[in-house]
């Protein structure tokens, strides 16, 4: 588990940016209408009496705002995907699903383009047809929906010539423990969103949309801090406790680009702008750790529990002074500490944009928490990004003694798509 999750701050991002809002006495959509009928009794709406008819005009002349976190949206279009770089959300699932037999090429086009056009109007806090009503009450909450696909995929659709050679298979790590029914994937879904009710929305209307194509293989349930939760913006902690993110790779790196998306002139030319998603279930030995001393974490990790400062000195943002000595003549960060494995000097200048969620899933038959971290590592080529670092995390991170990878995925996603376009053209079209 890399130390470098994405730092959580509400920043102004052109990706993510407030509603405009409504103005009256404009007509009033289906979601906001139902909404505010919970509010003022859905009796008087439907019964067309005169309460009735005061309680409609009332919404189409004064509406109730949307919270600042209900308005913000995450433009679906672009030339990359959202939910790559953007803010982390407080709710995500994960999706993998198989072809269905039978679901060829043109099958799966018509899938793509429907999950883009249910996906572009819930980012904007539309209601599609035959709306479930799951979210009728809400705004967009900073949705995303992010497509990918698995190397499994290209063989069933017969595109084998289009198989990208960084989606070939992930080496084995000795710490692993794969569930191969939770593994891998012809297609992949990543949704977020900071409403968990907007979060399961997306899930059900793409999941329903796939059926006669599609078929689940499994599925992953995560959270994040809920923006707002601290009082200024922080860094978020993972369920060990620590501060996880500091030195994640920024967008205003002068090499982020080069780093985390396949360029417009790489290949193969459908990846233009994509990027590949490695996906970890990592399960924290949760008893096992919080029976260690503060000390020993801090030790494990190399930061401090408290703000992230490395125990080389300094704050949380301080850069890691990996040969630092201690009075005594020990190494500040120790020889096995997280950080020093992990750090791209230490794996040739290897790195990766991680966008992780937590989660639990109950207890196991021995009381333990079955939590953990879904890992979800952005990079142009796994074998530059996940893949140098992961070895060398499994051959010498102090921390791997209280971590078990139980499932293991990557997917070639490719870049965004233009109005009337759908994720995936240039591939199935191309």
């Amino acid at each position: 588990m890399s130390k470098t999750t994405p730092n959580t701050q509400r920043t102004p991002d052109t990706q993510r940016t407030p509603n405009p809002q409504p103005e009256p006495p404009s007509p009033i959509s289906r979601r906001r209408l139902l909404g505010t009928a919970g509010a003022v009794g859905a009796a008087g709406l439907v019964a067309g009496g005169a309460a009735g008819a005061y309680a409609a005009e009332s919404v189409r002349s004064d509406p109730d705002p949307l919270s600042s976190v209900g308005s913000t949206t995450v433009p679906f279009h672009g030339e990359r995907q959202a939910g790559i770089t953007t803010p982390l959300q407080a709710h995500g699932h994960l999706i993998a699903l198989d072809l269905a037999p039978g679901a060829d090429r043109k099958a799966v086009a018509a899938l793509l383009r429907r999950w883009s056009k249910t996906a572009e109007e819930l980012t904007a806090g539309k209601v599609p047809a035959d709306d479930t009503g799951i979210a009728l009450d809400a705004g967009p909450a900073s949705l995303t929906v992010t497509f990918g696909f698995g190397r499994t995929f290209f063989g069933r659709v017969g595109l084998k010539d289009r198989l990208p050679e960084e989606l070939a298979p992930l080496p084995d790590f000795s710490a692993d423990v794969l569930d191969p029914k939770r593994s891998n994937g012809d297609l992949w879904l990543q949704i977020g969103a900071d409403d968990g009710l907007v979060a399961f929305h997306a899930l059900r209307a793409l999941q329903r949309e796939a059926r006669e194509v599609a078929r689940v293989r499994w599925q992953m349930n995560g959270f994040n801090r809920t923006p707002g939760a601290t009082s200024r913006p922080m860094t978020a902690r993972n369920l060990m406790g620590q501060v996880d993110g500091t030195n994640n790779p920024k967008t205003t790196d002068d090499d982020f680009d080069q780093r985390i998306f396949v360029p417009a002139k790489g290949k193969p030319d459908w990846m233009a702008g994509g990027s590949y998603a490695v996906v970890r279930r990592i399960r924290m030995l949760l008893d096992s750790w919080d029976h260690l001393s503060l000390e020993r974490q801090e030790r494990v990790i190399g930061r401090r529990k408290s703000d992230g400062a490395p125990l080389s000195g300094g704050t949380e943002t301080t850069p890691v002074d990996l040969t630092k000595v201690n009075a005594d003549g020990s190494l500040a960060i120790a020889g096995d500490a997280h950080v020093r494995v992990a750090a791209p000097v230490s794996n040739q200048g290897a790195a990766m944009l991680r966008r992780p969620f937590s989660y639990h899933d109950g207890f196991r038959e021995d009381g333990a928490p079955d939590a953990g971290l879904l890992f979800v590592a952005w990079q142009a080529d796994p074998m530059k990004g996940f893949v140098p670092v992961q070895r060398k995390l499994d051959r010498g991170d102090g921390l791997s003694r209280f971590l078990r990878h139980e499932a293991s995925a990557l997917f070639a996603v490719p870049g965004g798509c233009a109005p009337g376009e759908y994720v995936g053209q240039a591939l199935l079209e191309g």
